[in-house]
C-alpha cells in the first residue's frame, strides 16, 4: 500500500476513536478506567501516544469502543 494512502486510513481510524471519545464524553484517564473495567490494561500516556500517532491495532480500536460503551459505528464522512 502506498505511503500516503496508509497514513490516510490510520488517520481516518484515528479521527473515528477520537469522535467516539469526545461524543461519549470520555477523557482519556476515564478511558483508562473503563478499559481496566474489561480487563485492559492500558496507561493514561500509553494510549495518549497510540491517539498522537494514529498508529494501534484493530484490537485496541474495538476495545476501547466496547469499554465506552459504543454499539454502533458510522464509516461515513
Amino acid at each position: 500500500m502506498a505511503e500516503g494512502i496508509e497514513e490516510a486510513w490510520d488517520a481516518r481510524v484515528k479521527g473515528i476513536l477520537k469522535a467516539e471519545l469526545k461524543r461519549k464524553g470520555v477523557a482519556y484517564a476515564q478511558l483508562v478506567d473503563k478499559l481496566d473495567a474489561i480487563g485492559v490494561k492500558e496507561t493514561e500516556p500509553n494510549i495518549r501516544n497510540k491517539l498522537a500517532r494514529g498508529k494501534f491495532t484493530a484490537v485496541f480500536l474495538i476495545q476501547c469502543l466496547r469499554a465506552i460503551g459504543c454499539r454502533n459505528l458510522s464509516l461515513e464522512n
